[in-house]
C-alpha cells in the first residue's frame, strides 16, 4: 500500500518558529506511513508548478524527510520560502506564462485583469497525489486555505503571524519572539533618547490589530502606547508624552504606536501597489506622529521604524514550543483523518476550530479589557483568572 502524501508550505511573511513546526510535522509523521512534500514559495508554488515542466517540479517541490529537517530548527525564517500569492486573485502580470490564455482560469475582474486559478491549484494537487496538506499563515494564507477546504480538500492549518491576530486563536507563532526583539530593541532606544533628552516614538507592525504594540509598550514600560483599534488625538498625545518628558528624571519619554494607527477622523497611512490580498504597504504614521509632536511642544523627538528586525533571527523558547506542538498536532489531526481544523490555543489549552474561522471577522485587541484610552496605556485591569500569556 503506497504511503500517503502531505503536502506543507508557509505563506505570508516569514516569522521565527516557521521552520520548527515544519520539523516537528515531518517527525511526527514517523508515528505512521507517511510522506511529507514541501511545497517552495507558499501558494505560488503551486500556481507555477507547471506538470509539463519538469524545471518547475525542481524549483517549487521538495520531499522532507528527517535528514532533511535536521538542522532547520536552529535558524528563523523558513527554508521553504513564501509569497503573498493568492490563487484566486491573480493579476495578468503575475500569471505564470504557461496558465496564460488556457482553459484553467476564471476571470473574476475583468475591468483589473484578475484571474481565478484554484481549478488549476486542485489540478496540481491531485497530480502530485497529495492526499492532504498542511498551511502555515496569518489570515491571508488561511483565507485560501479555507477557499480549499470548501473545495474538498483535505487540510489542517496552522496560525503564524507576528501581530497574532489570526481569529479562533489566542496565540499565532512567532508573536512571543516578536515582542521579545522589540523590547530588547526598545530598552536599546532608550540610551539615545536619553542622551539627547528627546521624545521618542518607535513604530511597530500591526495593520488590523494592535497587540504587538500594546504587549511591547506593556512589557517595556514606555510611557504611552498608542493601538490601531483606538483612534488617538495628536494634541492629547503631544502633550502627554511632552509632561512626561518634563517629570522625568533622565529628561526625555517614550512611545510605541502601531503602523495601522490612526487619528481621530484620520486616514492610515499606507503606500505602494496592492499586494495579491489587497493589502498595500503600511508605515509612516510613526514619523508623521513625531513630526507633530516637535511641533506642538518644541521637544526635538527621534523616531524608529522597527519593521523587520523584530521577525527576523530564531525562535524563543515560547514560539519553539507552540511551533512543535502545532506542528505534531496537526499531523496528529491528519494521521487521524480528521481534516478542516485550524490548530490553535483557547483559554491556554491546545484546541482547533473550523479553518473558516479565520475569515468570519478580525481578532483585535479587547480594549475594555487591556487598555486605558484616556491615558494612552496598557492597562490590564483584572488580572485573576486571565490565561499565563494575555490574549
Amino acid at each position: 500500500m503506497a504511503k500517503k502524501r502531505v503536502g506543507i508550505l508557509t505563506g505570508g511573511g516569514d516569522v521565527p518558529g516557521l521552520n520548527i513546526a515544519i520539523k516537528s510535522v515531518v517527525l511526527n509523521s514517523l508515528d505512521g506511513d507517511y510522506e511529507i512534500v514541501g511545497i517552495r514559495r507558499g501558494w505560488l508554488g503551486l500556481l507555477g508548478y507547471d506538470i509539463n515542466d519538469a524545471a518547475t517540479h525542481e524549483l517549487y517541490i521538495r520531499d522532507l524527510n528527517p535528514t532533511a529537517v535536521r538542522r532547520v530548527d536552529r535558524t528563523g525564517g523558513t527554508f521553504l520560502h513564501t509569497s503573498r500569492t493568492n490563487p484566486s486573485k491573480v493579476r495578468a502580470k503575475d500569471t505564470p506564462e504557461f496558465l496564460r490564455d488556457s482553459k484553467w482560469g476564471t476571470v473574476v475582474d475583468e475591468m483589473e485583469g484578475i484571474t481565478d486559478y484554484t481549478d488549476y491549484i486542485l489540478n496540481v494537487i491531485d497530480h502530485l497525489k497529495l492526499d492532504s496538506l498542511i498551511t502555515i499563515g496569518g489570515d491571508d494564507t488561511l483565507s485560501y486555505s479555507a477557499r480549499l477546504v470548501k473545495e474538498g480538500v483535505n487540510l489542517n492549518a496552522i496560525p503564524k503571524t507576528m501581530d497574532n491576530d489570526v481569529l479562533g486563536t489566542e496565540y499565532c507563532i512567532g508573536f512571543s519572539t516578536a515582542v521579545t526583539q522589540a523590547v530588547n530593541l526598545i530598552t536599546n532606544f532608550r540610551t539615545s533618547i536619553g542622551s539627547h533628552e528627546r521624545i521618542g516614538v518607535v513604530e511597530l507592525f500591526g495593520r488590523n490589530s494592535g497587540e504587538t504594540a500594546l504587549i511591547t509598550g506593556y512589557l517595556s514600560y514606555v510611557d504611552r502606547t498608542i493601538i490601531c483599534e483606538v483612534p488617538f488625538n495628536t494634541q492629547e498625545v503631544a502633550e502627554l508624552l511632552a509632561s512626561d518628558k518634563r517629570n522625568s528624571p533622565a529628561h526625555y519619554s517614550l512611545c510605541v504606536i502601531s503602523e495601522g494607527a490612526h487619528t481621530d477622523g484620520g486616514e492610515i497611512v499606507e503606500s505602494g501597489e496592492m499586494d495579491a490580498y489587497g493589502h498595500r504597504k503600511l508605515g509612516g504614521i510613526g514619523d508623521v506622529l513625531s513630526d507633530q509632536i516637535k511641533i506642538l511642544t518644541g521637544y526635538n523627538t527621534m523616531y524608529q521604524k522597527l519593521g523587520y528586525l523584530v521577525r527576523s533571527g530564531a525562535a524563543d523558547m515560547l514560539d519553539r514550543m507552540v511551533a512543535m506542538n502545532y506542528g505534531g498536532l496537526a499531523m496528529q489531526l491528519t494521521m487521524k483523518n480528521n481534516f478542516g481544523h485550524l490548530v490553535g490555543i483557547t483559554d491556554g489549552n491546545y484546541s482547533v476550530v473550523p479553518v473558516e474561522t479565520v475569515i468570519s471577522g478580525k481578532r483585535q485587541v479587547d480594549v475594555d479589557l487591556y487598555y486605558d484610552k484616556e491615558a494612552y496605556r496598557p492597562k490590564v485591569k483584572n488580572i485573576l483568572g486571565l490565561p499565563m500569556f494575555l490574549h
